[in-house]
């Protein structure tokens, strides 16, 4: 027979602790009770608890201070629902809020959520063996490398929200797909979505669904992908490009585990486990008024950090033979391997775009090599020179209008930079990147690099 739950409430009006008392018993809770941070600190001294359930506002000091006072998750009750009471709380490390007057069902939704979330947290990590890679697809030995392994095989353990923060090409995504397949979730496939690439008039319809007749050209009912995501894992790249809108609606998925399909009146259940990443600074979106700031605090309840390809040391050199390897089988091509200028390049570069970039180095190298090594010059990563652009001229400069000779003269960046401030007034961005010859995605990602935004439209 599994043991009871221990719950300690604090709460100094007592007709609202005997009723939550008594709920939470009829439900097979263990219940002690506090009427101030005073006294709950005294029993937490000499008991265990799964929860502290407590009032924000008590007799000589508020509720939060429990929070440092325990490793124990604390959920606050406010009767003074405002956002920034809430949010304040979980700045300071509150699990979660409630409003009072709450929903029996709702406090008790939260209350197994959380003990089983903390539950989670607290399993043995599972230690990856000398010989299997940490996380498959990841190569690294560097201090934070093994540090950021540890904690996705910590995180993957629970049903927690996950922030990843990390530049473009440094492997949000592997990492995602790593959380998943670690999790008891990994039965069912991950769906991702980069938020970036979906046009703002679409992606509410995109996530979270439409009706018949919602807009137009909505000729049939839609399932949305957060639906689609039901019992697995819902992966948002890029998630500071999600518009306001749409931020307002995923909050909604993740305080009420229920999605309103766009044009319907009803809403619908979901199970869903949220994985977000972005290389923005998401605290500065919420300053500017870009983000959430209730949305913020809500999936940044587990954060880890991809460190840029520049500070991982010896690892540059151990994937590049690793990415070389791979490249030459891929191609089908004979193996490679680096010559002593090119091993001194590959270290010395400072790699912007990091992981991507380095692979897409080694396959044109690869491509190109007439020998069994691969010269510096092949990989063109040489700071003080200009990266040649034959193929990118070849494919758009007819249509863009450029001479060739004048191409040429042009950096990679210089080029791009030229044609996208000189055509994106008359072009959309699958036109841009058609004529430039790179995937949506690929546009957006380097007008951040080059500090590009895209236009928004005018109201």
């Amino acid at each position: 027979m599994a043991a009871q739950r221990k719950v300690l409430i604090v709460e100094d009006e007592q007709v609202i602790r005997m009723a939550l008392r008594r709920l939470l018993e009829r439900h097979d809770y263990l219940v002690s009770e506090a009427g101030s941070v005073n006294e709950a600190t005294e029993l937490l001294k000499i008991h265990s608890f799964d929860i502290v359930i407590s009032d924000l506002r008590l007799p000589g000091a508020p509720g939060t201070d429990l929070i440092k006072a325990t490793s124990t998750p604390v959920l606050i009750m406010t009767s003074y629902s405002s956002l920034r009471s809430a949010i304040d709380s979980m700045k300071m490390g509150a699990v979660d809020y409630i409003s009072k007057p709450f929903e029996h069902e709702e406090m008790l939704e939260a209350v197994t959520r959380i003990i089983t979330e903390s539950a989670g947290k607290r399993l043995p990590e599972k230690v990856p063996s000398a010989t299997e890679p940490p996380v498959h697809g990841m190569i690294g030995s560097c201090p934070q490398m093994l540090e950021l392994f540890r904690r996705i095989h910590k995180v993957a353990q629970t049903n927690s929200t996950v922030l990843i923060n990390g530049e473009s090409g440094t492997g949000k995504e592997l990492v995602a797909k790593a959380i998943h397949k670690l999790s008891d979730r990994n039965a069912a496939e991950m769906i991702s979505v980069n938020c970036a690439a979906i046009p703002e008039n679409l992606i509410e319809s995109e996530l979270f669904g439409h009706e018949k007749g919602a807009f137009t050209g909505a000729t049939a009912n839609r399932t949305g992908l957060v639906e689609a995501a039901s019992s697995s894992t819902l992966f948002l790249d890029e998630i500071g490009e999600l518009p306001l809108d749409a931020q307002a609606r995923l909050l909604r998925v993740l305080q009420e585990n229920e999605i309103r399909k766009v044009g319907s009146v009803q809403s619908k259940k979901v199970d869903v486990r949220l994985v977000v990443a972005t290389h923005r600074d998401l605290k500065q979106l919420v300053i500017d008024g870009e983000f959430r700031e209730d949305l913020y605090y809500r999936i940044n309840v587990m954060t880890l950090v991809i460190p840029p390809l520049k500070e991982r040391g010896n690892d540059i050199l151990e994937l590049a033979d690793t990415i070389l390897e791979r490249t030459c089988k891929r191609l089908k091509s004979p193996m490679l391997r680096f010559s002593n200028e090119a091993t001194r390049a590959i270290a010395a570069y400072s790699w912007p775009g990091n992981v991507r970039e380095l692979e897409n180095a080694i396959e044109r190298a690869v491509v190109l090599a007439e020998t069994e090594q691969i010269g510096a010059e092949l990989l063109a990563i040489d700071i003080g020179t200009r990266l040649g652009i034959r193929p990118i001229s070849q494919r758009v400069t007819a249509d863009a209008g450029i001479q060739d000779d004048a191409v040429e003269e042009l950096s990679l960046e210089d080029y791009f930079q030229k044609f996208v401030l000189e055509h994106q007034d008359q072009m959309n961005e699958t036109q841009l990147a058609r004529k430039l010859g790179i995937s949506r995605k690929c546009l957006w990602e380097r007008r951040q690099r080059f500090g590009l935004p895209r236009k928004k439209k005018q109201a």
